[in-house]
């Protein structure tokens, strides 16, 4: 742990909190404090332990919030934009209201792989597709989204979807926001009928995801709002209070009619138990078919809400989870501790 801790290494996110005896304050593994000495360091697997024990939560890492949570100040600017689509923020209009516009601009890299200004550009396109999709005009679209002329909308919306206004109409749109969880941040998208994706955002093969659902759906990605997510992120802050073991969602699970069986069955998994992969190979009616089945598992979009950290190697050993094996076992450890 205390490799971990000097290393800043993120795979150990929310497996303990590093307390230091000389300053009486506790981090996370991540935090990008100076590291003291390591006879100065005890460790606690949650916070709770290291308040009872006298620690003050740091400053800089900030171990009492969500990994991943939006800073106020961001959260703040991104709910206007939601509300307020025409507006736009600037360097200036930061400065103003407190806000360093290079923090904003460093953050929205990170976490987003696209700039502020894209980002703004980005949701108020999806903002006006939703709009036209429920039957207003483009010139209306346009202008209620804060396009000053015609033209520059229709340029700025091919340009991000390679679409025109008039056939967003026949798009699936792909709306996407991020939620904070104690693993770390998950991105989720959302068509208008169900979630359809729920990742954490280091999962290796989010990228190739992604470029399947822009494939199955003809669309292309765009930040927003949709009305699953607030439903999506209540339920998962219950689970992870140990408050829910099932989740209600409408879920979109587009795939082959095996993956569609291999899914469906792993649903059926409850609450802080596992299955192996043979098991639920036989589950299927297919019991020589593991490596499909794990193969199958290893798609599923839908993290934590399709539980496919629940499979487990037929030796007991854990294997095959895509956002890390560290992850499974937190997971895994957490059911059980709250289904007794």
């Amino acid at each position: 742990m205390y490799d971990a801790l000097v290393k800043k290494d993120s795979q150990f996110e929310g497996l303990f909190y590093a307390a230091v005896k000389t300053t009486g304050i506790f981090c996370r593994s991540t935090c990008t404090a100076r590291k003291p000495k390591k006879e100065n360091v005890e460790f606690f697997e949650t916070t709770k332990e290291a308040i009872i024990h006298g620690y003050r939560a740091c400053k800089v890492c900030r171990p009492l919030e969500k990994s991943g949570m939006v800073p106020i100040g961001i959260q703040s600017v991104m709910e206007e934009l939601q509300t307020n689509p025409d507006s736009r923020f600037t360097d200036f209009t930061l400065f103003k209201r407190g806000i360093d516009p290079t923090m904003v601009r460093r953050w929205f890299l990170k976490h987003h792989g696209i700039t502020f200004q894209a980002y703004q550009r980005l949701t108020r396109i999806n903002n006006a597709m939703t709009h036209i999709r429920n039957g207003d005009k483009v010139i209306e679209a346009a202008f209620e989204n804060g396009y000053e002329s015609l033209s520059g909308f229709q340029h700025s919306f091919k340009k991000a979807t390679n679409h025109s206004p008039l056939q967003s109409k026949k798009l699936y749109p792909l709306t996407a926001t991020r939620i904070a969880t104690p693993l770390g941040p998950m991105l989720t998208i959302a068509t208008e009928e169900g979630i359809c994706l729920i990742e954490f955002t280091d999962r290796r093969m989010l990228e190739t995801e992604l470029k399947q659902l822009q494939n199955i759906y003809k669309a292309s990605i765009l930040p927003g709002k949709s009305k699953y997510f607030g439903l999506l992120e209540e339920q998962m802050a219950e689970y992870f209070d140990g408050k829910r073991k099932t989740f209600e969602l409408p879920l979109v699970t587009p795939g082959t009619p095996f993956q569609q069986s291999v899914w469906k069955v792993l649903q059926e998994i409850p609450y802080g138990t596992t299955r192996s992969y043979k098991a639920q190979s036989v589950e299927i009616g297919n019991p020589l078919a593991v490596r499909a089945v794990a193969k199958a598992n290893g798609y599923n979009r839908l993290c934590i809400v399709i539980p496919c950290h629940r499979v487990i190697g037929e030796d007991g050993h854990l294997t095959g989870y895509g956002g890390g094996i560290w992850r499974k076992k937190w997971l895994l450890d957490h059911e059980v501790k709250n289904s007794k």
